[in-house]
């Protein structure tokens, strides 16, 4: 009987690399306005960030209309003028958190095909153990059959 030749787990260690993920990537490789990009989309894509805004805004609304008027520091028309800036910062941030967006839709793709490569290795490896089985599935069959034909003799 004729044995397939099996891959040792020496020979099955040099064909594959050690596994790899991309969030060992340092984002230092980023370019200086990517970086900037993802730390502000960081910043302002959390709840607290959110909080404080919010806060911010009460607070300052609230002081100015129902605080004494000669304690309001920006009176009634002027807190339009604070609706307008939030407004202009809205606009501003937006391009700068898509631009986060898509830096960390990058990071995901690559994941993504990390992950297909460790199956395609895992898939690799299971054929390989598989093969090994078969092998000695086969060997325990002749050793077996060497037995029964010791034992009729």
């Amino acid at each position: 009987m004729k044995h397939k030749k099996v891959l040792s787990v020496e020979e099955l260690k040099q064909n594959f690399s050690p596994a790899y993920t991309s969030s060992n990537k340092p984002e230092s490789r980023l370019s200086s306005p990517n970086r900037l990009a993802l730390w502000i989309t960081n910043l302002v894509g959390s709840i607290n960030f959110f909080f404080i805004i919010l806060l911010w805004t009460l607070v300052w609304l609230g002081w100015n209309t129902l605080a004494p008027k000669t304690f309001r520091f920006d009176p009634y028309p002027a807190f339009v003028l604070w609706l307008f800036i939030s407004n202009m910062i809205q606009i501003f941030l937006m391009p700068l958190i898509m631009i986060g967006q898509n830096l960390q839709s990058r990071h995901a793709e690559n994941r993504a095909e990390e992950d297909f490569m460790i199956n395609k290795k895992a898939e690799a490896e299971v054929e390989t153990i598989l093969k090994h089985l078969e092998n000695q599935n086969e060997l325990i069959l002749d050793i077996l059959k060497r037995i029964e034909r010791l034992e009729n003799k």
